[in-house]
Parts: C-alpha cells; structure tokens; sequence
C-alpha cells in the first residue's frame, strides 16, 4: 500500500515514524478496524491456496461483512487465535524442496492487516540497498543497482552471500526486541507474537517450532525485512562504510544479498567479521555458497568475449561482457542454467498433463508460462537464453502431441504448420535494466 491509499490514521503513524526515527509508536492496534480488515482481505488472491479450515476466499466472502464484523469482535476482546500453518513442500531445484507455509484465510487476513501498519513505520527506516518487497521496488531494481555501481567501477569485487535457512533462523525473542524499539504498544505485539508463535502441520504431523517465521505467510517478508535490517544493513551503513577505504555498496532482496566493494582488502575485512555478525543474530552464511569474487572489468586487450568472473543474484548469472560495438567491456545478464532448466521441466510437464486437451486450450497455458518467464528474465542481453527457452518449449509441445494419438503421427513439417497459427511470444527485452525506469 502507497500513501495515495493509506487510510488518515496510518499516514498519521507514517508521518510520526518519518518524523521521529527513534519515537516508539504508542496506539497501532485501534488502527485495525473493520475497513483495514475488508482492505486485507480484497488484497488476497482470488485463487489462494487454502489452510487447515478448506475456507476459500469467494466462501468467505459470501458473508463478508458479518465475517469481518465476528473477527473484529474477536480481535478487540483479544480472542482470536492463530490457527496451524499447513505446511506444503514445492520443488525449489531438480533435488530439493522448498517448505512454504499456507495460513487461513482470516490469518492472513490479519496478517495483512498488521504488515500494511508496521510497512507505515519502517519504510521510514528502510535503507536504500533494500529491494525487497517494498512499494515501487522490484528485483530489476535491484539489478538496475548492481549495473549502475558496475559502471562506476565500485563492483571490483563481489561477496557473493547465501543465508542459511534464513526464515526458519529468525529468533523470535530478538525479533520482537526489535519491534519494541518502535513499537509500544502491547495489543499490537501480542497480535505480531501470536503470528510467530504458531504451530504447523505438516502432512499428519503437528509441531510447534521454538524459532524462525513461516516462508509464505503474509507477513513474515516484512518481518524478514525488519530482522535483516537492523542485523545487516543499519549496521553495514553506519559501522562498516566509514571504516573502509575505498566504496561499497550493499544490494539486498529479502534474504538474499551481494555486496560490491571497490577493493579487495576492506572486502577481506568485512567477510572475516560478517560471520560473527551473523551468528550474535542466530543466524549462519553457508560456507559453500558464500565466496568473494574477483569481478575486476577485464583488459581492453584480452582476447575472448567473456570476463573470466562471474556470479549469480536474484535467478541471473552476472559477467563481464565485450561491448559489441567499440572498445570496452559492460556487464551483462543471462538467465541461470539451473533457472532455466527448472522452466523447460515444468513445460515439459504442462505439456504432458495437458495432451489431450483442445489445441488453445494447450496453448494458451504454455504461452501464460512463457509470458511469465519472459516478464521477469527478459532483459538486456538476455535473449539467447530466452531463444532456447521457446525452443525447447517447442520440442516438449511437439513431443508430447505426438502422443496424443497411436494411430496418426505429427511430424516436425506438420508442427510447424500448426505452429504458425499458435505461436510463442518472441525472445525480446521486455525489461529494461540497463537505465533508470
């Protein structure tokens, strides 16, 4: 939610965050009425995936008013309850799994409802290296950043850095000290609290972890957000930058960061400290994909087309590319083979499941798929990767009509044909992240 659309009471907390930086914030939870309520619940998805009670959004909605009326009541008198998180497993890479959290529909209600008000405090506090989910700021944002301090000679070297279940990790205890240096307000925290402090069921099994945040419930990216905030970036702003020689910059996404120094040894330094910094907060970078990377801009007379350096942030692999035309090198950005090929596989297997369904109907979900893909990897220089993206697209479809019938085959000629009147979106830039929006 932007200020356009903020209720009077929120841009008043919002001007008191901006206002005093270090004031806690004493009445928040009157702040959550039936009107902020109905507003959470009309920013849940039409077709979100439902929790441990089979409410679905549209049931809900069918006595809305009386619902919200009811959860109110609940939440004044101070008997709502949290119910279990369901816990559901989903493909992460070709051999592990990712566990996301699936909240109730009133959860997530008041989950939304608590984040719009803590986001009205500390977007004041946020720094400018945080991208991650945050008004008016996305990924490509992000690697509009690492391009812009690239071309200013500030990405020498980069701290590639990978935290360690960093959701699962959170400390709740801290967490909620954290909160209290900006929050005074007691039936707001308890509210916040009882979302942390929530069981989850997992398959058959129902357990009640002592730490960490649920991945995939509402709020936990703003408390993310909030944890990373004060343990990484405040402190990386006020306590390191000053004390090293050349420039750095930190570029965060969530849970996800990299940090581009200018020199290699204030970058030795900050990664011989970063890990203790980690763990005072409870938190661990993994050793195995946590690195320093010499990224120097080659040589205007090395030979070959590609830096030898390279790194990979937010899906992308980063190198140093020769400028196609002059003298010179510029950093470019191809879509991660490990990325890339979880998209074909999941193609792949739309083409399957979907066989024997009518010719639009398949293609219309492939091209959604496409779509999506490109909405997000198709930037500069990047159409190669999306080029073979449609081609091997364009294997799978044929493979898998081909298999719609025993009696009639579709050669590749055929396919063709029937490609001309359904076709694939083109490989082209869609994003921009070479310049400024």
């Amino acid at each position: 939610m932007t200020s356009e659309n903020m209720s009077p009471g929120l841009l008043r907390v919002m001007e008191r965050a901006r206002r005093n930086p270090h004031e806690r914030q004493f009445s928040l939870a009157y702040l959550i009425d039936v009107e902020s309520l109905k507003l959470a619940y009309h920013r849940i998805r039409k077709k979100a995936a439902v929790g441990v009670d089979g409410v679905t959004k549209e049931l809900y909605g069918q006595d809305l008013e009386d619902n919200l009326q009811n959860l109110h009541q609940r939440l004044k008198t101070m008997k709502y309850r949290h119910q279990p998180i369901l816990r559901v497993h989903i493909p992460k890479d070709k051999n592990r799994k990712r566990p996301i959290g699936i909240s109730c529909l009133e959860d997530k209600i008041v989950q939304g409802a608590l984040t719009e008000i803590l986001g009205a405090i500390y977007e004041q506090d946020f720094l400018e290296g945080s991208f991650g989910f945050r008004p008016k700021r996305s990924a490509h944002d992000a690697l509009r950043e690492l391009h812009r301090v690239a071309r200013k000679g500030g990405a020498n070297v980069i701290f590639e850095a990978d935290v360690k279940s960093f959701f699962d990790k959170v400390h709740r205890r801290t967490m909620l000290e954290m909160l209290g240096e900006r929050i005074a307000d007691k039936s707001f925290m308890r509210l916040v609290g009882k979302c942390l402090n929530v069981g989850v069921l997992d398959g058959q099994v129902f357990t009640r972890p002592d730490e960490g945040t649920v991945q995939g419930s509402i709020i936990s990216p703003m408390l993310g957000n909030i944890y990373l905030h004060n343990v990484l970036d405040k402190w990386f702003e006020e306590q390191v930058k000053p004390r090293l020689r050349g420039e750095a910059t930190l570029i965060r996404y969530c849970d996800d960061f990299i940090i581009c120094f200018e020199h290699m040894d204030d970058a030795k330094r900050v990664e011989s400290v970063l890990h203790k910094r980690f763990e005072k907060y409870h938190l661990s970078l993994h050793p195995e994909k946590t690195r320093l990377i010499d990224f120097r801009r080659p040589p205007l007379d090395q030979k070959g087309g590609k830096g030898p350096g390279n790194f990979d942030f937010l899906g992308f692999t980063m190198y140093w590319r020769r400028n196609r035309k002059g003298p010179g090198w510029h950093l470019a950005s191809k879509t991660r083979s490990a990325r890339l090929s979880q998209t074909v596989q999941t193609i792949y297997d739309l083409c399957r499941r979907q066989r024997h369904e009518p010719i639009a109907v398949q293609h219309k979900a492939l091209v959604s798929r496409i779509r999506g893909h490109f909405g997000y990897f198709g930037v500069n220089e990047n159409q190669k990767c999306l080029k073979s993206l449609v081609y091997w697209s364009k294997k799978a479809w044929h493979k898998w009509l081909n298999r719609r019938s025993q009696r009639a085959s579709l050669n590749w000629k055929r396919f063709l044909d029937l490609y001309k009147d359904y076709p694939f979106p083109n490989p082209n830039v869609y994003v921009n992240i070479w310049e400024s929006p």
